[in-house]
């Protein structure tokens, strides 16, 4: 199995189906030792890592897969060229990558932000005047929350300017801002209808965390937000069937204002951090097992319950903070799984992750709680 990008929980799953995987990364990037691997410069650039590809010697691949979002439209190409199962239209996929295109093609009546490019020469007062005092600016294609920033002044476009691409007409996006929390819905989406979904809240958005504070989610009682679930449903299923979406799984995100859910972005992959592994734990439903699925061109066989969990699951990806061990961690709380290393120079990991813990209730409301007490606990020890 041909894999762009690499993480740990994938490896596993790949293993268990008695795949052999063979990394595309980018530095610093570094499969363990014994993993077969080519690194790239730009896991974006398609002819760059098709000729990675050409040049490893592997003539066996049976499908490929990406761990990240930057490397879905690279996945489709290669499928393209080397006829493998799976999505192979690379200009379908582009619409998944692209935040102006996306919101450009979805319906009308679906509540989004506005959104315009940002070409070399575009003025504050121009997008002050189209999106209001207060806008985003990110990559177009951007992911993660990487290099995006809320403006508020001239000052701080200018100084977001200097940490984006300056000479593409469609490299940068700017959005209007929404200051909302943050829902997001995975699912797995087959022949053209929702086939499954679990809906997560985030405690913070990933732009908070990018900037310092721990991200945490946790998985949401259906019973508890039913008419949110259905307007969660119909925003994705809308969006996914105009952006024409192939089999997949995917990941949409949304923001909760009191008129209903207004759409933010979707992809066309795995979810970040640990969702996985928190909707297999609550619903016994593997996203990753799905996405090999779906690259070998194979049927869904296992089961997709959305029945009412015994227990709702969630996580945190914990920073590293002075004087704090694990033991004080297990002192105070009680975990379904943590790490925490004891040495400080272990390596720091997306969003600051230096340790990582799931946690669980059969109480949402009482989960929530619980993850809010355990990050406070984090930030301040």
């Amino acid at each position: 199995m041909m894999v762009i990008g690499y993480r740990d929980d994938l490896d596993l799953a790949l293993r268990r189906r008695s795949l052999d995987p063979f990394y595309i990364v980018q530095p610093p990037v570094n499969p363990p030792e014994g993993r077969c691997f080519r690194r790239v410069t730009d896991m974006e650039n398609a002819q760059e890592v098709l000729r990675a590809v050409f040049s490893s010697g592997v003539d066996d691949v049976v499908g490929v897969l990406s761990v990240h979002e930057m490397g879905v439209f690279t996945a489709a190409y290669l499928r393209q060229q080397l006829g493998l199962p799976g999505n192979a239209d690379s200009k379908t996929t582009l619409y998944f990558r692209d935040k102006y295109l996306q919101k450009s093609k979805l319906p009308q009546h679906v509540r989004r932000a506005r959104c315009r490019y940002v070409a070399a020469g575009t003025s504050y007062v121009d997008l002050v005047s189209e999106l209001g005092e207060v806008f985003v600016i990110k990559p177009a294609t951007g992911a993660g929350a990487l290099r995006t920033e809320i403006i508020h002044s001239s000052e701080d476009y200018e100084r977001a300017l200097k940490s984006l691409p300056g000479q593409s007409d469609v490299a940068v996006v700017a959005e209007s801002f929404i200051d909302a929390s943050e829902v997001y819905m995975d699912g797995i989406w087959t022949k053209g209808h929702l086939r499954w979904s679990s809906m997560s809240r985030n405690h913070i958005s990933p732009l908070s965390a990018v900037k310092g504070g721990v991200l945490a989610a946790h998985i949401l009682d259906r019973n508890q937000h039913a008419d949110m679930f259905r307007q969660a449903e119909e925003n994705a299923g809308q969006a996914l069937r105009s952006l024409n979406a192939p089999d997949c799984v995917f990941h949409v995100e949304m923001f909760t204002e009191s008129p209903g859910l207004v759409f933010g972005e979707c992809a066309i992959r795995l979810p970040g951090a640990l969702s996985p592994q928190v909707n297999r734990l609550t619903y016994g439903v593997d996203l990753f097992d799905v996405e090999i699925s779906l690259a070998l061109g194979e049927e869904i066989t296992q089961t997709l319950s959305s029945a009412t969990p015994d227990r709702f699951y969630g996580y945190m990806l914990l920073r590293r903070a002075e004087g704090l061990t694990q033991q004080d961690f297990e002192r105070n709380f009680v975990f379904d799984e943590i790490v925490y290393p004891s040495s400080p120079d272990a390596p720091i990991g997306p969003y600051g992750r230096f340790g990582q813990a799931i946690v669980s209730d059969p109480d949402e409301l009482k989960l929530q709680k619980t993850i809010e007490d355990i990050v406070r606990f984090n930030e301040l020890g």
